[in-house]
């Protein structure tokens, strides 16, 4: 059992009603004579729903034992992804409703993290941030350099996201994955 105060960022759990969740943000609230309060939002890991409630510190869930295998992107069909364990090699698909937004950060043979519950895939894990190389914008404005000016680009898997204006076609850049936000330029 987990009890609410010690849930965090990343933590898998059976909620009250049943349903496997993630947790994407947690906060511990207390203000003065007021009991505390755990307010926490929640990722429905079946439906990719978000969810934000709150809980008493002393409630508990039931812990979901989660295995993590390395898994591989291969394509998608509008409709689903489909993914490969790089193990087994056995093949599963994820609706991409799912997925979220997210799903706008797979390429091709893309390395990602499967979720196992009970020996069957579920879902999958992105890393904290991917690198990616820009496949169009436009060109910066030499003398433009006023500060947090961005423009527009592309990048490989299809994203649109802003940049800075030093950034050009062909750079790689690193993209947070929860935000989908430029982070700074790969060195790779």
């Amino acid at each position: 059992m987990i009890l609410a105060v010690n849930l965090k960022n990343g933590t898998i759990f059976k909620n009250e009603n049943g349903h496997v969740v993630q947790v994407l943000n947690y906060q511990h609230h207390r203000k003065s004579q007021a009991k505390a309060v755990v307010r926490v939002k929640l990722q429905n890991m079946e439906t990719g729903a978000i969810i934000e409630t709150s809980y008493r510190p002393e409630d508990k869930f039931e812990d979901v034992a989660v295995e993590k295998r390395k898994t591989v992107y291969l394509y998608s069909d509008g409709a689903s992804a489909y993914f490969m364990d790089a193990t087994s090699y056995d093949q599963f698909s994820l609706p991409v409703e799912k997925m979220g937004r997210q799903y706008k950060l797979l390429v091709e043979n893309m390395e990602v993290e499967g979720l196992y519950l009970d020996g069957r895939f579920f879902s999958i894990l992105f890393p904290a941030s991917v690198i990616m190389k820009v496949v169009e914008t436009v060109p910066g404005v030499k003398g433009d350099s006023a500060s947090n000016v961005t423009k527009p680009a592309k990048v490989e898997s299809g994203l649109e996201l802003k940049v800075p204006l030093f950034i050009n076609e062909g750079d790689k850049v690193k993209i947070d994955t929860r935000t989908l936000e430029y982070v700074e330029r790969a060195n790779e």
